[in-house]
């Protein structure tokens, strides 16, 4: 096995290790999902002759939702990935990227205007993975866990989606339903996708999750 493959498979265990007390949502199936869409699209994209290119989209992918926000339990857990990639001596260029996808690629901040401006290749496809893993039917699965997770109603006529979120608002949403966040997130982003290969994933996995929500309406309404 050689050292880019040890790596990968030592921040495997980590991933397991980190994410194994998170809801389904954001487990380790979630971060190998994202791994391995990220890898497809780095392909179609053309990154795929470059070495250093793959294991930057590797390694962020499966790391990129370690200490999330939503279930950061101690502050020494922001630093999981960046010690690991010191103790392995990972090369300057190819650790500083795979940090600024890991902390720029959030829909919080997007919705900041703090998103990544540089939007190097390696950024877009780990990007766009993610959010492809957030919409069709593992997107549709994966919100309604998160939302049973913290508790939420699924939907209340009288609590409508929020638009022009801030950054504040969208990580304080205790108050909304999980169908809203369709509206607030989900339904938005098949165009915010930032590779091609991205964008045409998406058109289905989008139109799906359209019809989710119109026959979710339906049903609620006793209308089907």
């Amino acid at each position: 096995m050689g050292r880019r493959e040890e790596r990968v498979r030592k921040a495997e265990e980590i991933v397991e290790k980190a994410m194994k007390s998170q809801d389904a949502s954001h487990d380790a199936s979630h971060a190998r999902r994202v791994r391995h869409i990220a890898l497809s699209l780095a392909s179609e994209e053309g990154l795929s002759s470059d070495s250093d290119s793959m294991h930057i989209v590797e390694l962020a992918a499966l790391f990129h939702d370690i200490a999330d926000y939503k279930y950061i339990r101690d502050p020494s857990e922001e630093k999981i990935v960046e010690n690991f990639l010191n103790e392995e001596g990972v090369e300057e260029n190819i650790k500083s990227k795979i940090l600024k996808i890991i902390k720029g690629m959030g829909f919080k901040e997007e919705v900041a205007g703090n998103g990544n401006t540089e939007c190097f290749p390696e950024f877009g496809v780990v990007q766009d993975a993610d959010r492809l893993d957030a919409i069709g039917a593992i997107g549709i699965a994966r919100c309604f866990t998160f939302g049973g997770s913290r508790n939420r109603l699924l939907h209340d006529p009288a609590i409508l989606p929020r638009s022009d979120l801030s950054k504040e608002q969208y990580i304080n949403s205790e108050q909304q339903t999980t169908i809203n966040h369709f509206h607030e997130k989900l339904l938005k982003l098949k165009d915010m996708m930032k590779t091609k290969a991205g964008q045409r994933r998406a058109e289905r996995r989008h139109k799906f999750m359209e019809e989710f929500v119109k026959e979710f309406y339906e049903e609620w309404n006793g209308l089907s």
